[in-house]
């Protein structure tokens, strides 16, 4: 799908969802030390603090599973759920992918307990498949090229909903439409990302300076993802820093 600046039927609908009423439960600046709201998978990444927010980087060699990398929040948490931060890209790849893992629980199935920190030890090599064929969560994917080592791909936007046990990997896991050709997530520019989701919708927008890019997805077929951490995926050579992350749930009664 090609998509513009204008989507109003999107546009309205996250706006109303925006200014709702949530509750932030986890806030970070990302001035202060990482490891206080973050767990990390991935033995050769880097994550620095610093006046202008936190600096994640996975490791250099693209092709090397063990250089991608992902920060989780040390939290989970349960029902409608809103994510916002300052994403800055200081990479200047032209393949692979960003993502955002919104509410991440394990399979349940023999090693792969539910709560994902009982079994971090497999992930320490991050391989892309100890993560769609081991997990109940949402995926969108950010700042993402294409992965043929031939001619730059073309930027997009995809969410999914990871299936485990399902014998076709990630085929089938994602969620239309996808966006192409967004333009979004270039080096050095700083964006405002928000990630909501609400039953069986999931929706983003981009700030892009004065601009506002919408994403929106609903899940018709499987079973949703209501609770779990929230997670940040580098694949290989992909840095970015992130400033004011902030978790916001529906309060309770």
């Amino acid at each position: 799908m090609m998509a513009g600046w204008v989507a109003a039927d999107d546009e309205t609908a996250f706006e109303q969802l925006d200014t709702g009423e949530w509750q932030a439960v986890l806030r970070d600046a990302g001035n202060g030390d990482w490891r206080e709201n973050w767990s990390l998978d991935g033995l050769t990444a880097e994550v620095t603090n610093g006046p202008a927010g936190m600096h994640f980087a996975s490791g250099p060699e693209e092709g090397n599973h063990a250089d991608h990398a992902v920060l989780w929040t040390q939290e989970g948490f349960t029902g409608d759920v809103r994510i916002d931060f300052l994403y800055t890209r200081t990479d200047e790849a032209i393949r692979n992918v960003n993502i955002i893992y919104v509410q991440a629980t394990g399979s349940g199935e023999g090693e792969h307990a539910k709560d994902i920190m009982a079994w971090r030890h497999l992930r320490e090599e991050p391989w892309m498949k100890h993560y769609f064929r081991t997990m109940n969560t949402y995926h969108i994917s950010v700042a993402a090229f294409g992965t043929k080592n031939t001619e730059p791909q073309e930027d997009y936007i995809r969410a999914r909903r990871y299936m485990p046990g399902v014998e076709a990997g990630l085929r089938g896991t994602d969620l239309k439409p996808d966006y192409a050709r967004t333009g979004l997530f270039r080096p050095d520019e700083t964006y405002r990302v928000t990630v909501i989701q609400v039953g069986r919708d999931l929706r983003m927008r981009v700030l892009d300076g004065d601009h506002a890019y919408y994403c929106q997805w609903r899940n018709e077929d499987v079973p949703t993802s209501e609770e779990g951490r929230i997670g940040l995926r580098h694949m290989y050579a992909r840095s970015a820093r992130y400033q004011n992350v902030s978790v916001s749930v529906r309060p309770t009664e």
